[in-house]
């Protein structure tokens, strides 16, 4: 009875030693690589305090440069007001890559169904900019995002807009960044994991190989880099 006890007592804690590599895996520990899935995602969701005590989430545009995230706003609303009461807020933004069938690894257990995706997430300290030559370069940053074509003039501080508009700024506290795209398989179960999904044709479908660090080749598919965030 001794030596079953101790041999469950060393399978659990490998287990949880498994575990513990396996989230260490799926950090991302790059800044630069959330700064660059920051500024390629459209929508972000920032959460602030009403006054009621209840978390409030709303979907936003916005850009991360010097440091911040920035959103613009009406100039009333409750998220601002929110926001002058209690600055403390979380900001977040995902994108799911691809749904992994159950089928893909076991015929029958439900339980073998995964998604592949990264998420950011920001603990932060958000204000109301209220210099006019803050608030411009906030303007024409999201200008540049969201319309990288041109086709406008540059915003200027003196224009009517730049009062008219709030813009939210979080500074963030902390921010983590977690991803799942291949980097925890091994290099042949990834190669039939991203052939599996190229069969099920999914819009999504060769970009998810691609970030996958999976090559399409008129050979077949071939490992082109470790996604190693």
């Amino acid at each position: 009875m001794h030596l079953s006890i101790k041999k469950l007592y060393t399978e659990i804690s490998s287990l949880i030693t498994d575990f513990v590599q396996l989230l260490g895996r799926l950090e991302i520990k790059s800044k630069a690589k959330i700064i660059e899935f920051l500024n390629q995602q459209e929508t972000g969701r920032i959460c602030s305090i009403d006054k009621d005590g209840f978390p409030q989430i709303i979907p936003m545009n916005f850009v991360y440069t010097n440091d911040a995230i920035y959103m613009h706003s009406h100039p009333r609303g409750e998220k601002l007001e929110n926001i002058t009461k209690n600055p403390k807020v979380g900001f977040e933004v995902d994108q799911s890559l691809e749904f992994l069938p159950s089928y893909f690894t076991s015929p029958t257990d439900a339980s073998q169904a995964d998604t592949l995706y990264v998420s950011v997430v920001i603990k932060g300290k958000a204000s109301l900019v209220s210099d006019p030559k803050e608030k411009t370069m906030v303007l024409n940053e999201l200008m540049k995002k969201y319309q990288p074509e041109g086709g406008y003039e540059k915003l200027t501080m003196h224009m009517p807009v730049v009062e008219e508009v709030a813009i939210i700024k979080v500074i963030p506290v902390t921010i983590r960044g977690k991803y799942k795209i291949g980097q925890h398989m091994d290099k042949k179960t990834r190669l039939a994991i991203a052939k599996k999904i190229l069969e099920r044709k999914t819009p999504t479908a060769k970009n998810t190989v691609r970030m996958m660090g999976v090559k399409i080749t008129k050979d077949g598919l071939e490992i082109s880099e470790e996604p190693s965030w």
